[in-house]
């Protein structure tokens, strides 16, 4: 069976820059390519050719301002039992005129059916015409649904997940090791490391954070934050947001490290290294992969109760839900809560780590999303036969 993914023009595939669409398309091929025949289309990147067959799957890239038109033409030509199309709605009725015989899935990691984003009419011919719809998180489906009730039926959550070998807890023998390494490498050995990993926008909340910091290094004179991203993933240039974090974080400068961008596979490591994880999303976070990264390094996660994070995170079993997400005294206490509490973070920790194992690794996602799949060609397979009566 013949299998397509279609990329966000975003980003290239594999995840060289990250992406979370990106890396969730790198865990789950190792698995999906066992039982179909994978082509993964992309922008181009000048580190990847633009054709090349790697592993058994094949990944074809086009430029960015050729994108769209280039898939459709090549899916003339390839005629795919399936095609996953991620993150774009408004592109599926090109592809589906290109390919009238595929199964149409439609994957989505935002709110992709706003009125800001697609109109209704479109919105009602892309329901309708996608086979299946799979979002990230509860809080996404039901973004869609109360704007397009008919989806209902059609959508369902695929959760997304973690390769668990690249995150061996912090309590095992690798990783301590790799704690170590980091820990000298950034020259914060003995440091309680509070870790933020993100983009640096207004609406993920890093300036809340570091004001909080200002509070925490008061009490516990040992603790260090770190701060990991840039403006637009692999983009490092300042833009007036992150200059205000520079400056705001002047005062106690020796205590925060900005790394900048951090290739996706050593972002690992710096989980690793830390103590504590905190997402201080502001905004309606469709649901944020660094929550399961953070579960299967074994750390204790703070989170806000905004948009799907809830879902995967628990107050007081398997991280802390801040509430007054707004409020940079709601971290401070978080943040306390763990650092005061040693033995209580590591039950948490623990509790995440198990959490993830059980139901978030990459071959989890997988076999949701093969069951996706064989569900709609079942159906065809019905509506021939039918045909055929």
């Amino acid at each position: 069976m013949k299998l397509a993914f279609i990329c966000t023009e975003s980003l290239p595939s594999p995840a060289i820059k990250g992406g979370a669409i990106q890396m969730m398309i790198d865990g789950v091929t190792p698995f999906l390519k066992k039982k179909f025949q994978l082509t993964i289309y992309s922008v181009t990147d000048p580190e990847l050719p633009k054709y090349e067959m790697k592993d058994g799957v094949e990944y074809i890239r086009y430029p960015l301002d050729q994108y769209v038109e280039k898939i459709a033409e090549n899916l003339k030509k390839q005629q795919f039992d399936i095609i996953h199309v991620f993150n774009r709605p408004k592109n599926v009725p090109i592809y589906k005129k290109s390919s009238p015989t595929s199964k149409i899935i439609l994957g989505l990691h935002n709110d992709m059916f706003s009125e800001v984003k697609i109109s209704t009419q479109l919105g009602k011919e892309v329901v309708e015409t996608v086979n299946q719809i799979v979002t990230i998180s509860n809080y996404i489906k039901e973004t869609i649904v109360s704007r397009f009730g008919e989806a209902n039926q059609k959508t369902k959550v695929v959760y997304s997940g973690v390769n668990l070998d690249d995150y061996p807890p912090l309590w095992s023998d690798k990783g301590k090791e790799i704690r170590n390494i980091y820990q000298n490498r950034f020259n914060v050995e003995d440091k309680k490391i509070i870790f933020f990993s993100g983009r640096l926008t207004k609406n993920k909340g890093a300036h809340l954070l570091i004001k909080a910091m200002k509070k925490i290094v008061r009490k516990y004179p040992d603790t260090f934050l770190i701060i990991t991203g840039g403006k637009w993933f692999s983009d490092d240039v300042p833009n007036r947001y992150i200059e205000y974090l520079y400056r705001l974080a002047k005062p106690i400068e020796n205590k925060v490290l900005f790394t900048k961008f951090i290739p996706a596979h050593e972002i690992p490591n710096l989980f690793l290294m830390s103590d504590i994880f905190v997402c201080s999303s502001q905004w309606q976070e469709p649901l944020a992969r660094v929550h399961y990264e953070a579960m299967a390094a074994g750390l204790p996660v703070i989170t806000t109760n905004r948009g799907g994070n809830a879902e995967v995170i628990s107050h007081l079993f398997n991280g802390y839900l801040v509430k007054e997400f707004n409020k940079v005294n709601s971290y401070v206490k978080a943040i306390d809560y763990f650092l005061e509490n040693q033995e209580f973070s590591s039950w948490i920790a623990r509790n995440g780590r198990a959490f993830v194992e059980a139901n978030f690794q990459f071959h989890h996602v997988a076999d949701r999303l093969e069951t996706v799949y064989l569900t709609c060609l079942e159906e065809k397979n019905n509506s021939n036969n039918l045909n055929k009566v």
